[in-house]
């Protein structure tokens, strides 16, 4: 059994590079972070309060998310694209902070980290969900890089983009992440801190492939 976790804050490529890695070594790509964003936006299309934790108990109950060939889907909807906004990101790390929440995450993703060779992240996997994963990396960068990243990639989306709400956001949602009472966002005792700031894609997939591959050994 291969298990690779790889936490961080938000903003750090964590998905892209753990989707690019899983396709590399022939893994299960599983990303934690889109089962929140789903939540999160099922919260705002039923206009469920993300803070009322028995109304979003009810909703959990009549949801379901799945993964498939490296799309996510909401009740049966494929809303691999329709997660990736600002709006989405603060209204899942809101919602994260809810235990009922939290626990249905988890449950989904401890029951596919126990049939496959997976590699999975988010922000409290080599924490909370599989804390006995092989390989565990804590991967960050600093929040002006990491905004930067954002703001350019939403150009070139065609989607307006201001650098400053943007750096606002990812140090709130850090500020939310890292002090909420529920598994917050911290690096595992043995997890590899790998700090992206001055490094490209291929080398930071490249760095995580080579960690994994001296476990392997």
């Amino acid at each position: 059994m291969l298990r690779v976790a790889i936490d961080g804050p938000g903003g750090t490529g964590k998905s892209s590079i753990a989707k690019a890695v899983a396709e590399r070594l022939g893994l299960e790509y599983i990303d934690t972070g889109a089962m929140y964003r789903s939540i999160a936006l099922k919260s705002l299309r039923k206009g469920v309060d993300a803070e009322d934790e028995p109304a979003v108990v009810k909703m959990l109950e009549e949801t379901l998310i799945d993964f498939e060939d490296n799309k996510v889907y909401l009740d049966g909807e494929d809303v691999s694209g329709l997660i990736r906004t600002n709006e989405i990101s603060m209204a899942a790390s809101t919602i994260s902070k809810l235990g009922p929440v939290r626990a249905k995450v988890d449950e989904v993703s401890k029951r596919l980290a126990s049939t496959k060779n997976v590699v999975m992240e988010g922000r409290d996997i080599g924490t909370a969900v599989i804390p006995d994963a092989e390989v565990k990396i804590f991967m960050t960068a600093d929040s002006d890089v990491r905004a930067e990243r954002r703001y350019k990639q939403l150009l070139e989306q065609g989607k307006e983009a201001d650098l400053e709400v943007i750096k606002s956001e990812i140090e709130k949602r850090d500020y939310q992440d890292s002090h909420r009472e529920i598994n917050p966002l911290k690096q595992a005792d043995d997890a590899v801190f790998l700090d992206t700031s001055n490094m490209t894609k291929e080398e930071v997939i490249d760095t995580v492939c080579e960690l994994i591959a001296e476990k392997r050994q």
